[in-house]
């Protein structure tokens, strides 16, 4: 699902928004390494692949900026396994 991606830093989150509602996904940034903490999708929207879309939105700015990320979101980190093109993204 197509959406929009606007970093929140103020806010401490990635903002994703589509039709129908807003997704994000918290973070705590430090030089070089992001956690991403915690990822919600609207109940309404669970289910049409926003989570999925909007991990993978996430996961390519962190890589466009060059950082590493550390998943303590479950969702996240289950995002992560299944797609090995952003295995180098994450902080050992």
């Amino acid at each position: 699902m197509d959406g929009t991606l606007e970093d929140r830093p103020e806010a401490g989150r990635y903002e994703y928004r589509v039709a129908g509602g807003l997704a994000y996904v918290t973070y705590e940034r430090r030089p070089g390494l992001t956690t991403l903490c915690y990822a919600k999708v609207p109940d309404e929207l669970a289910g049409a692949g926003v989570g999925s879309a909007m991990a993978r939105a996430v996961l390519e700015e962190e890589r466009r900026r060059g950082n590493r990320v550390r998943p303590t979101c479950g969702f996240i980190a289950a995002f992560l396994a299944r797609h090995p093109e952003f295995h180098d993204l994450e902080a050992q």
